[in-house]
C-alpha cells in the first residue's frame, strides 16, 4: 500500500469516528454523570454494560466499513462465460434486457448498481455511505442495520447521561467552566441520535417491504421497476425480514422477478 493511502478519506473517517467515540465516553466519565456516581459507589456493573455497548457499536461500524458490500466480481471465471450467460438470458423475462456496466464491464445481476465512490458494481446496491466510506450493499446491509439499532441504544443512553451531569442552578461563569463541555457532549448526541433514529426507522420500512434505498428514491429511472406497478421482490412481510436477516428463502433476484412476472400474467389471463 503507498505511503499517502494510510491519509485517504476512508482512513481518516475511521479515525474520526473512533476518536469522536472514545473522547464522547471519556467525558460522560469525567463528569458528575451517573456513569461517576455508580463508578464511585463501586457500582460497576451498568458502566461495564456501557463501555462494552460502546465498543460493540465502534467494532459493528468497523466491520460494516471495512467488508466486501458485495461487489460484482470482475474476474475471468475458469468456466466459459456462455452458459452463465445462457442460465441467466433464462431465468429473466426477454422482455427485460440484462445491463452492462460500462465502466466495470460485466453483466449486472438485478438490483445491482455501479458506485463511482467505490468503483465497484454492488449486488442489491442500497447507498454509499460517506460517515463508513463505504458502500452498503447486499453482503453488509444487515450489520448495518443492527449497527444502526446498536449505535441508537448507546447515543441515547449517553443523552441520558449526559442529562444527568447537566447542574443549571450556577452563575453563568462558573456553570460554563464545569458543564459547558458535557452541555456541547448533549447537543452533540441529541443531534447524532435524531439521525440514527431516522436512519433506522427507514432502512426497517425498507428492509420490511424489500426495498433499497437506490429503488425507493428512483424507482422511476430503474427499468425493472418501470415496467412493473408495484415492488416485484415484496414477499411480505416475514419472508421479507427473513430472507434480510438469514438469508432465506434463498434465490436469485432474477428468479423472483421471473416468478412475480409469472404470477401477474397467469392473473390477467
Amino acid at each position: 500500500m503507498a505511503p499517502w493511502a494510510l491519509f485517504g478519506p476512508g482512513v481518516l473517517v475511521r479515525t474520526g469516528h473512533t476518536v469522536l467515540t472514545w473522547g464522547i465516553t471519556l467525558v460522560l466519565f469525567l463528569h458528575d454523570t451517573e456513569l461517576r456516581q455508580w463508578e464511585e459507589q463501586g457500582e460497576l456493573l451498568l458502566p461495564l454494560t456501557f463501555l462494552l455497548l460502546v465498543l460493540g457499536s465502534l467494532l459493528l461500524y468497523l466491520a460494516v466499513s471495512l467488508m466486501d458490500p458485495g461487489y460484482v466480481n470482475t474476474q475471468p471465471q475458469p468456466q466459459p462465460q456462455v452458459e452463465p450467460k445462457e442460465e441467466q438470458m433464462a431465468m429473466v423475462p426477454q422482455a427485460f434486457p440484462l445491463r452492462c456496466c460500462r465502466c466495470c464491464l460485466v453483466v449486472q445481476p438485478l438490483r445491482a448498481r455501479h458506485c463511482r465512490e467505490c468503483g465497484h458494481c454492488v449486488r442489491r446496491y442500497d447507498h454509499h455511505c460517506p460517515w463508513m466510506e463505504n458502500c452498503v450493499g447486499e453482503r453488509n446491509h444487515p450489520l448495518f442495520v443492527a449497527y444502526l439499532a446498536l449505535q441508537l441504544v448507546v447515543l441515547l443512553w449517553g443523552l441520558n447521561l449526559a442529562w444527568s451531569g447537566l447542574r443549571f442552578f450556577q452563575p453563568w461563569g462558573l456553570w460554563l467552566r464545569s458543564s459547558g463541555l458535557l452541555f456541547a457532549t448533549f447537543l452533540l448526541l441529541s443531534l447524532f441520535s435524531f439521525v440514527a433514529g431516522l436512519l433506522l426507522a427507514s432502512h426497517l420500512y425498507l428492509v420490511a417491504s424489500n426495498t433499497t434505498t437506490w429503488e425507493f428514491i428512483s424507482s422511476h429511472r430503474i427499468a425493472y421497476l418501470r415496467q412493473r406497478s408495484g415492488n416485484p421482490f415484496d414477499r411480505g412481510l416475514i419472508r421479507n425480514l427473513a430472507h434480510f436477516f438469514c438469508g432465506w428463502p434463498s434465490g436469485s433476484w432474477e428468479t423472483l422477478w421471473a416468478e412475480e412476472e409469472e404470477e401477474g400474467s397467469s392473473q390477467t389471463v
